[in-house]
This record gives C-alpha cells, sequence and structure tokens, in this order.
C-alpha cells in the first residue's frame, strides 16, 4: 500500500493552462495546440480513475528525436574514448581509408578484413604484415584500427618498445596483470616485431605477451620487416616460440616493396620547393 501511496502522491496535481495548452469540451482533457493531442489520459488505480500526463504527438516526436540525439553524442563520446585509450600515438588517428591515397594495392585486403570482423573474430585470426621499412604497414593497420573503433570495437596498437617499458618499470608481480589487461581489447595490433631490445628479458616478455593473447584467442595483427623466412626459420628457440604462435594464428601478408615514405618525403620537397621559390630555377 505504502508503494501505490507513493504512486498516487507522485502524479502531479492539476496545474494552470500553458499558453500552448486548451481544455477539449469533448473529455475534459487539456490538449496541445500545436497538434491538437491530448496530454493527459484516464488510468484505473485500485478502483479510483485518475488522470495522468502524457506526452502530446508533437512532444513525442521531439523527445524521440531527442534521445536519438542523446544515443548520438554518447555513441560518438565512447568512440572517442575507445580512440584515445586505443591509440597513444596521436599521428594515428590520422591512418584512415579516408586519408588512403592508393599506393598500396593491399589496401583492399585491410577494407575485407574490416568488413569480415565478426567472422575475424570469431575465429582468433589475425594478420601478419611483413614486407620492407616505409613501406605502408603500420598505415594499414592503422586503417583497420581506425575503422574498427569506429564501429565501436576496442582496439589497441602498440609496439613493443612501449610495453616493455611499462613492464621494466614493474614489479614482477604485476606484469602479469599488465599483460593480462592487453586481452581486455578486442584486437592488438602490434608495430615493428623484431625492433625491440634483444635482451633475454625482452625475449622473455615478448613471447609473455604474445602467449597471452594467443590463449585469450583474440585477434593480433602484427607488422614487422622481418622477411617470412626469417620468420619461420629464426636463429634461436626463443625467437622460434614467439614467431610459431604469430604464424599460426596471423595469416601473413606481404605489402608492396614500394618505399612510400620516400615517395612521400620526395613530394613534400617539391611542394616545400614551389611554396618557396616559385617558378623560378636556383
Amino acid at each position: 500500500m505504502r508503494r501505490i501511496d507513493k504512486i498516487l502522491n507522485g502524479i502531479p496535481k492539476e496545474q494552470p493552462l500553458k499558453e500552448n495548452e486548451y481544455i477539449n469540451k469533448t473529455d475534459g482533457f487539456i490538449y496541445c495546440s500545436k497538434c491538437n493531442t491530448p496530454k493527459q489520459m484516464k488510468i484505473e488505480i485500485l478502483s479510483k480513475q485518475l488522470t495522468v500526463p502524457v506526452m502530446c504527438r508533437c512532444r513525442s516526436i521531439e523527445y524521440k528525436k531527442e534521445q536519438e540525439e542523446s544515443k548520438k553524442r554518447e555513441c560518438m563520446e565512447y568512440i572517442a574514448r575507445l580512440r584515445s585509450s586505443g591509440l597513444h600515438d596521436k599521428a594515428l588517428r590520422d591512418y584512415t581509408f579516408e586519408n588512403d591515397k592508393g599506393y598500396n594495392p593491399e589496401m583492399e585486403k585491410a577494407h575485407k578484413y574490416v568488413e569480415q570482423w565478426d567472422k575475424m573474430k570469431a575465429m582468433s585470426t589475425g594478420l601478419l604484415l611483413w614486407g620492407g621499412t616505409g613501406t605502408g604497414k603500420t598505415f594499414f593497420a592503422g586503417c583497420v584500427a581506425n575503422a574498427l573503433i569506429d564501429t565501436g570495437v576496442p582496439v589497441l596498437m602498440t609496439n613493443f618498445a612501449r610495453i616493455l617499458n611499462s613492464l621494466t618499470n614493474m614489479f614482477s608481480e604485476d606484469r602479469n596483470g599488465f599483460i593480462d589487461s592487453l586481452n581486455k581489447y578486442e584486437l592488438l595490433i602490434i608495430d615493428d616485431l623484431g625492433m625491440e631490445r634483444q635482451s633475454e628479458f625482452a625475449l622473455e616478455q615478448v613471447y609473455n605477451v604474445i602467449d597471452s593473447r594467443y590463449r585469450s584467442k583474440r585477434p593480433l595483427i602484427v607488422t614487422t620487416n622481418l622477411t617470412l623466412d626469417e620468420l619461420k626459420n629464426p636463429a634461436d628457440i626463443s625467437r622460434k616460440r614467439i614467431y610459431d604462435r604469430v604464424l599460426e594464428r596471423c595469416v601473413p601478408l606481404k605489402i608492396n616493396n614500394r618505399n612510400i615514405r620516400t615517395m612521400n618525403a620526395a613530394m613534400n620537397f617539391s611542394a616545400a620547393k614551389e611554396l618557396l621559390v616559385g617558378g623560378d630555377e636556383q
């Protein structure tokens, strides 16, 4: 009964008519003068007939629009948080399909990976992007990261240098927790495998990160300057344990041999020269 009383007491008492309201003489309800639909209705509680407020048609449309806008803002804020959390290097946020200049023919496969993400995730399938320096491996991976983040997928793109710096400054008992935290991301992208320090500690931690991801059965994308032959035939057992797990879960994809960095540098130089000296020969 107390709950019922609370509900009844919460029903607003009659208020003076607002400027855009009028009383309908047929049913005695307050109506909206804009859409001419009722703003009240009758309900029965404990055999009592009560008049309660409702939204008129135009207010209902406004409310729906407000809810949609609120959800859109929440979605945009969530995506912004995902991007801030997963792409610590702000330069990576510009690595998008919209900014692709068409240099890399393999970018079609980046689009396909994003399109087939649900299946790739279900199969724990990642990518191994290998090829020479400056050929666009990082841009390829960044485009995948940004496209998935835009759909609300948590992605972390980092490298082992950054990971090792974090692990080096931790007590040993905290390292497992840090490594496990990487698996909260649905996709983990590690840039430049093989460029990290080659100490025993570094190789052990690299293995721990890869093995943890392997056991979590979550997709991993790796970029490397190593050749596929070097990955399949490493010099020692420590690297073999790492590379075997990568090769088992990541589809190898060779990125073309054109050095995009050199091409960009040449274009930037040409543009700068034009700004500085114009059409005059120097």
